[in-house]
């Protein structure tokens, strides 16, 4: 028996999960990764912590699963896209790693769209220029912090940096960099014109040889393998952005079908042979499945709202459950399900990180009364973590035949209940897939393909995905979540000119 290995790094955790050639679930371990937030709106990482977080999760894993080094046919990587990981010329971090969340750079952004820069660069990159892209932050770095940003000699994502440290082999891989504003999407390649655009042009030497998902980018190193119990010399294949993982490993293999990601980020996509142009929030990618590209509506507006009103709300409710050796989770799936659809609620804009709309849009509940309680408020977070993601898949609607159902992952998938939430609101049903570690599913499916257990990632989705089962939406609450998810829209629109005050 063969296993592979997926190894996911998002905006919070490390991940190693291993995998049979059947998509089993072998073992999975976590780490919490500390963040950093020197100021409002920096979202930060020390890079040594990080590679500490992931060989501490590789060496649980191996110990749980009680799998042979040996067995493991190959290994490949999922994570955050967007972000910046620098590195010196002798493989040290050159500052903290950046996180899709920052935002410091969104000044540029602006100044970008005024003065034309972005539709310039949108005929180049078929997407806009958010914050949290590595241009964005590089031409940060270079006004703000020259130092770091004239001594760096890598422009790295996550994976890469991760695959480095098990590798000693520094590559950019395709589907990460080409959602970042960095790749001429009609070549596939780095353009130096398109650097220069946004002032940047000299951090075009620093970007490296970029790679495919399922394309070989080194071996495990002997040094690596001391460090995380691997064996010295396991294939190591380049990964891909966290949303191709996600859609992977839900299945995403044609054009028909379409799928949700809520967790940090509420993604929302599909696959076409052709771009799309006629949408100004859409983002174009290359995906990982050769001649498609990427569809993409997303914002951090999802289920990481959750985790915030959690920790910071309810820490009493989590700590009593803990002591019951009981999850938070079964108490909050309580609360939302003693609430009918129908109970009036406070609008939830899921904005604690922005959005796509505004960078710089905040959190907001709007209609509470002294009525509302703890459940309510979190029932609305439900919601409008929802009506976020209805946002975006109407847009998409706008270029995408209406699916026959919806594949849901991410951590609202985990919960029936807003699972449900997500069917009547959409009034499609909703395919949640089996399992809670999509983006190491899907980084496994590659290190599949890499070292041809499967011939391509058709055959990789046909033996290791599974769905665990399908929600059928209410149609008695059809009317209830339109009206709901028309109050949400109407909050937002009205709010948006506040945002540059606040």
């Amino acid at each position: 028996m063969r296993f592979l290995m997926g190894i996911d790094n998002g905006g919070t955790y490390a991940k190693a999960a291993l995998f049979d050639e059947k998509g089993r679930q072998i073992a999975v371990s976590s780490r919490l990764v500390p963040n950093e937030h020197p100021k409002p709106g920096y979202s930060e990482r020390d890079m040594s912590k990080l590679w500490e977080a992931n060989r501490e999760a590789i060496r649980e894993t191996l110990r749980k699963s009680g799998v042979p080094p040996a067995q493991i046919a190959g290994i490949s990587f999922s994570g955050h896209g967007k972000g910046l990981y620098l590195l010196n010329s002798d493989g040290s971090p050159s500052r903290n790693g950046i996180l899709s969340t920052d935002n410091r750079a969104f000044e540029y952004v602006e100044k970008w769209n005024r003065d034309g820069t972005a539709e310039r660069v949108r005929e180049k990159t078929l997407q806009p220029i958010l914050a949290c892209q590595p241009v964005s932050l590089l031409r940060w770095l270079k006004d703000n912090e020259p130092e770091a940003y004239k001594q760096s000699s890598m422009v790295l994502s996550v994976n890469d940096y991760i695959r480095y440290c098990l590798t000693g082999e520094a590559y950019g891989e395709i589907t990460t960099f080409s959602g970042g504003n960095l790749l001429n999407m009609e070549t596939g390649t780095y353009d130096r014109e398109l650097m220069a655009l946004f002032g940047i042009e000299e951090a075009f030497d620093k970007l490296k040889p970029l790679k495919a998902p399922a394309q070989l980018c080194g071996c495990v190193t002997k040094g690596a393998a001391e460090e995380t119990g691997l064996m010295e010399g396991t294939p190591v294949s380049a990964g891909m952005f966290d949303i191709d993982a996600c859609g992977i490993a839900s299945g995403l293999s044609d054009g028909d079908k379409m799928c949700m990601i809520a967790g940090t980020w509420s993604i929302n996509e599909f696959i076409a042979r052709e771009p799309v142009l006629n949408s100004p929030t859409s983002l174009n990618s290359i995906f990982c499945i050769p001649g498609y590209y990427l569809i993409e509506e997303s914002s951090p507006t999802s289920a990481g709202n959750l985790e915030w009103f959690i920790e910071n709300l309810l820490s009493f409710e989590k700590e009593e459950m803990k002591q019951k050796n009981e999850s938070a989770y079964d108490l909050i799936n309580e609360w939302v399900e003693s609430i009918p659809p129908e109970e009036p609620l406070p609008i939830f804009l899921p904005f604690l990180s922005g959005s796509d709309e505004s960078p710089i849009a905040k959190g907001t509940l709007v209609g509470l009364t002294s009525y509302h309680n703890k459940k309510h408020l979190i029932r609305a977070v439900f919601e409008g973590v929802v009506f976020s993601h209805l946002t975006h898949v109407k847009r998409l609607l706008l270029n995408h035949e209406v699916p026959k159902s919806i594949s849901l992952t991410g951590g609202a998938a985990n919960s029936k209940t807003w699972a449900q939430m997500f069917a009547d609101a959409l009034q499609i049903p909703v395919d949640v897939i089996e399992g809670k570690e999509m983006g190491a599913l899907g980084a496994a499916i590659a290190a599949g393909v890499a070292v041809g257990i499967y011939k391509d990632y058709a055959e990789a989705i046909e033996n290791m995905v599974n769905i665990s089962c399908t929600l059928q939406p209410r149609r008695e609450y059809a009317e209830v979540y339109e009206k709901k998810f028309l109050n949400y829209r109407r909050v937002n629109d009205a709010l948006s000119p506040v945002w540059q005050h606040l």
